[in-house]
């Protein structure tokens, strides 16, 4: 279903040309052609010619792709794939919506139990670095290792890495 805020002065269900959309959502024709390309389930009417006819379901489409991607920061990897799993429903609200990536990561940096920057209290003195082949690190330089690789782990998944 095509977004309460798209009115292009035409009927909710009339056939729209590429140009017409591209217009109307402030996108360039090359654009649409691309994601037609990238995304397979966006398969606009062809007439005669090649002439594109964007139906209301295409419309919608356009809009959710054009709001996780140049709304939300998705990919258009991350969102082909939130299309394809039912997270990013075609007339989202507010309340709806699916987590950008972004979201992502800081709801998952935020349940890691890290101490709160301000209560670390600073060093006396700093220890000069070691820089010797055989310096095996510490258990708490080896725990934080571990926990910076986690951290590493989830950035990468939430951006489709």
């Amino acid at each position: 279903m095509i977004r309460r805020d798209f009115d292009d002065g035409k009927d909710a269900e009339a056939l729209r040309t590429i140009g017409e959309l591209g217009r109307a959502l402030g996108l360039k024709p090359h654009v649409l052609r691309y994601w037609e390309e990238q995304f397979p389930m966006l398969n606009p009417l062809k007439r005669s010619g090649g002439r594109r006819y964007y139906r209301a379901d295409d419309v919608a489409l356009v809009q959710t792709i054009n709001r996780l991607v140049n709304e939300e920061g998705y990919t258009l990897k991350g969102a082909r794939a939130a299309i394809e799993k039912g997270r990013a429903g075609m007339s989202a609200t507010d309340d709806d919506r699916p987590e950008a990536p972004r979201e992502g990561v800081r709801r998952y940096l935020t349940a890691r139990d890290l101490p709160d920057p301000d209560e670390i209290a600073e060093p006396a003195s700093f220890a000069p670095l070691r820089r010797s082949s055989d310096h095996q690190p510490d258990e708490t330089q080896q725990a934080l290792l571990a926990e910076l690789k986690d951290i590493r782990a989830a950035l990468a998944e939430a951006i489709g890495d």
